[in-house]
């Protein structure tokens, strides 16, 4: 029996250390990352331990043992303890080194730059351009002519200069077809070597369409008139005067957006967006810290997040979000959101209204008449909404626990013994648009729209008496 036990727990050893130099020889010549392996395919090691402890219990009889001897022994767990905390360390100073690298070491040391020639591309027109370089800004300008021009800078990070000049020696930038597109790129260097940089200035024929991606550094575009596209994961964006529709994908950093006679587009996530002035459509897709403002968006707004679903069918005003509010000035389509913790105030909507929100305050206010039925639905939140004395309308507002009030005459609210209150009716005199309000633990005020009115014209002075002259006395 004690033979049995010592062989059974041989057996699993001996599995386990075979196992584990298996995953560290995977780790260090097999490019396996130990901490994708860990986070996704860690139940095989329980797996594992169950088919050998199954195997013992199946051949220790017959090997003269007894079924207890497959039980699990405190050597065992220390050993498969053991095992996790040496592939564990492993992995930990895998992601130490990358992380130190990246965030340390790429800041240290001196910057050493130099120049770079790179001779000018003809190219057919309209054709498609794409700008790739791992770290350094790049901006591109318009072209007049059916050429790509580059000027270059490499810059390297290291504590000499002699180093840093055996480092940049192969480092140049090239012109390449690739396909039917033409690619500007950094060569001779790992583009993901943190000491390395290359910042681009490029001049593209202004009518091809065109495409920037970069890892680390600021990008800006100007004046082309095709569609273009942005892939930036660390840095800042600046887009002026394009033509075209705008994509534009970020991961961390801010974006600005002036003047584009087409679509935008920004996804993923990072900080500020800025965009004004855009003949097409603005849609954010992703979660940006913010404050999110855009300025005069004729076809809309179409904003995406985790907690907030907005579409704005026009924008003749202002929009902008953040820090746990929403404001929107002078919108003459529809408006639809939904979204929640937000203070939302929404000044001169021009079309339907839909809103619902929770935890947070929602102010609606109508400079004009409301054409177009309007839908408030809110939680543990006040709801007021503004209308003209002028306006026309059928009301119903119900709220639980909580206050109705009604500054329009023939609106009486009515209110349950529980708390609860009521309101419906009609006013004006023609046909109006329907008004739902609904809310808990928050009141609901319907208020008349205040009317600024001009201070009285003030009395003409009376004209000053007349002063008769006297008749000369010159002969």
């Amino acid at each position: 029996m004690a033979r049995t036990q010592t062989r059974s727990s041989g057996l699993f050893s001996g599995l386990v250390l075979i196992f584990a130099g298996v995953i560290l020889l995977l780790h260090t010549y097999g490019h396996l990352e130990l901490r994708h392996f860990f986070g996704h395919w860690w139940p095989l090691i329980i797996i594992f331990w169950g088919a050998v402890k199954l195997y013992e219990r199946t051949i220790g009889p017959r090997m003269g043992g007894t079924v207890g001897g497959a039980g699990i022994t405190a050597g065992e767990v220390l050993l498969v303890v053991g095992m996790l905390a040496l592939l564990g360390i492993v992995a930990g100073v895998e992601y130490g080194k990358q992380k130190i690298g990246e965030g340390i070491m790429g800041d240290v040391g001196d910057n050493f730059s130099y120049d770079v020639e790179v001779a000018p591309k003809t190219i057919p027109a309209n054709t498609r351009v794409f700008v790739h370089n791992g770290r350094g800004d790049i901006s591109v300008r318009p072209s007049d002519d059916a050429q790509i021009r580059v000027s270059a800078k490499k810059g390297v990070k290291t504590w000499s200069e002699q180093e840093a000049d055996q480092i940049a020696k192969p480092v140049s930038v090239e012109i390449v077809k690739n396909g039917d597109t033409y690619e500007v790129r950094p060569s001779g260097y790992d583009l993901s070597d943190s000491r390395i940089g290359v910042d681009l200035e490029v001049s593209v024929p202004k009518k091809s369409p065109l495409t920037v991606k970069t890892e680390k550094g600021d990008v800006q575009v100007s004046d082309m008139t095709a569609d273009m596209g942005v892939t930036d994961q660390n840095g800042d964006v600046e887009i002026r005067n394009i033509g075209g529709d705008v994509l534009i994908e970020m991961h961390k950093g801010d974006v600005k957006v002036d003047d584009a006679k087409g679509n935008v587009k920004v996804s993923g996530k990072g900080g500020e967006i800025d965009v004004t002035n855009a003949a097409g459509s603005l849609t954010v897709d992703g979660d940006f810290y913010g404050p999110v403002r855009a300025d005069k968006v004729t076809k809309g707004v179409r904003m995406i997040s985790a907690k907030t679903d907005l579409t704005l069918s026009a924008l003749a005003g202002h929009l902008e979000t953040g820090s746990g509010n929403l404001d929107v000035v002078d919108t003459p389509g529809n408006l639809s959101l939904r979204t929640r913790d937000t203070e939302i105030s929404v000044e001169n909507p021009g079309g339907k209204v839909n809103i619902d929100n929770r935890n947070a305050a929602i102010s609606v206010r109508f400079t004009s008449v409301p054409k177009e039925d309007v839908s408030i639905t809110n939680s543990s939140g006040e709801i007021s909404l503004s209308l003209p004395g002028s306006s026309s309308f059928e009301v119903v507002a119900d709220c639980r626990n909580c206050d109705i009030s009604a500054e329009f005459a023939g609106l009486t609210p009515t209110k349950s013994e529980s708390g609860d209150s009521h309101l419906a009716g009609k006013y004006g005199n023609g046909r109006g648009p329907k008004i739902t309000l609904k809310t808990s633990y928050g009141n609901i005020a319907l208020r008349r729209t205040a009317v600024a009115i001009a201070p009285p014209a003030r009395p003409a002075l009376p004209a000053p008496p007349t002063t008769p002259i006297p008749p000369s006395t010159e002969q």
